[in-house]
């Protein structure tokens, strides 16, 4: 309660955000959470609304990863630490109902692209009445589009899982627009029950994590210094490796650079996944062994170290459903050369340079420009930077709590069934 005016209660679904594991979606989460956390009241300053009160499920390696943001909440930690998915899938099915009619939730937000089979908001989609309102951030749908990344196992799972889903949510917010097009062609979903909500720029400050000041980024020196950067240019791609991140045909990009420019280094940074075999096998056979540089996980200081240092972030993913790393590299003042496919031209805008992803020959033409035209670099900076100035995480909270607002007046479902308009 908030004076005299009844809140609406909103129940956040983190069960499956185990950090450091589910790469992008847990930024995005943790961007939001922490904006609506900094500015206590700010998102609710509008009259004849209700005020917001977040109840959020977490799992407890969650909790452990971020003890203040779950401090700024009334945070529920589940009796499972979400590393086994069978078990984590089961506590959204049995503990998660009991903790959402125990709480009287009135919208309920599952952040990570699955509805549990039973989650305590009731069955189907309804545009009529009734006690908890359905919302479902959809971030991609790759174990549909490229089941091959996934076992077979997962691959059955989400087959089922991803479709039931989508029915299932009153609202279906994405990051983008591209991921609410394959939604709808994929499924037939009407556009009325989408909804808006991008990331923020700026990559979010917990205690996992600091800000990188584009303005005064630090750390440069000493992570060049370890990374063996000094004196020499270098582009970067942060990114796991995953099989469609397409790291080969950076590598082959490299072979060819090298031979006119021998100082330029390639740095890939992120974890180890499905195509690090692969990814191995091409530095040797492309001979590029002391121009790849792989630290592996760096920390968030050092990544926007690098970020501010490279010449360009190169980024050949075949596939993204929105592409965060590109958007964190143009506020920090790092040209983008981008894949022109999925999600990613819409991210880049004209800010950056698009290249089919498996072109080697238009890689390293991208690669050369930035290399040697410091005025055209020069150019893809500044129009980067006036691109990422629009996505904010502060405006991203205020998007996000008018979709909770309107779904729950939509529904008729407690006080915001008295107004629901930002």
């Amino acid at each position: 309660m908030t004076g005299d005016r009844p809140s609406l209660r909103v129940g956040v679904n983190l069960l499956w955000l185990v950090p450091g594991v589910v790469g992008g979606s847990e930024d995005y989460a943790v961007g939001l959470l922490t904006a609506l956390a900094d500015t206590p009241g700010r998102h609710d300053r509008a009259d004849g609304v209700p005020p917001v009160d977040l109840v959020v499920f977490v799992n407890r390696r969650f909790a452990d990863a971020y003890p203040g943001l779950c401090a700024a909440f009334d945070t529920v930690v589940a009796p499972f630490d979400g590393s086994s998915r069978g078990r984590r899938v089961l506590g959204e099915s049995t503990w998660l109902p009991r903790q959402v009619r125990r709480r009287r939730v009135e919208v309920l937000h599952h952040f990570g692209g699955l509805v549990p089979f039973n989650d305590g908001a009731g069955s189907g989609a309804v545009p009529g009445r009734r006690g908890c309102v359905r919302v479902l951030t959809v971030h991609d749908l790759q174990p549909l589009d490229i089941p091959a990344n996934f076992s077979v196992v997962k691959r059955i799972f989400e087959r089922v899982a991803i479709p039931w889903s989508v029915r299932r949510a009153d609202v279906i917010v994405t990051l983008g627009t591209h991921v609410a097009t394959t939604v709808h062609d994929r499924f037939g979903t009407s556009p009325r029950r989408f909804a808006l909500v991008s990331p923020g720029a700026q990559r979010p400050v917990t205690q996992r994590s600091t800000a990188v000041d584009a303005a005064a980024p630090v750390g440069v020196p000493g992570v060049a210094d370890r990374l063996g950067l000094v004196g020499h240019p270098y582009f970067l791609y942060p990114a796991i490796t995953y099989p469609h991140k397409n790291h080969v045909v950076l590598v082959e990009a490299m072979a060819r650079l090298k031979r006119t420019h021998p100082d330029v280094r390639l740095v890939l940074t992120g974890g180890a996944a499905g195509a690090e075999a692969d990814l191995d096998a091409a530095v040797q056979r492309c001979g590029v062994g002391e121009v790849v540089l792989r630290p592996g996980r760096v920390s968030s200081d050092d990544l926007g170290a690098l970020y501010a240092g490279a010449t360009a972030v190169v980024f050949p993913s075949r596939y993204e459903g929105f592409g965060l790393p590109v958007l964190e590299a143009m506020r920090l003042g790092c040209p983008v050369i981008a894949a022109n496919t999925t999600a990613l031209p819409s991210v880049v805008g004209g800010a950056g340079i698009l290249v089919p992803p498996d072109d080697v020959d238009e890689w390293v033409r991208a690669m050369v420009l930035m290399c040697d035209d410091p005025v055209e670099r020069r150019r893809h900076v500044a129009a980067g930077r006036e691109r990422a100035a629009g996505f904010t995480w502060e405006s991203s909270a205020r998007a996000l709590v008018g979709v909770w607002r309107r779904a729950a007046a939509a529904a008729g479902v407690g006080a915001g069934a008295h107004g629901g308009q930002t």
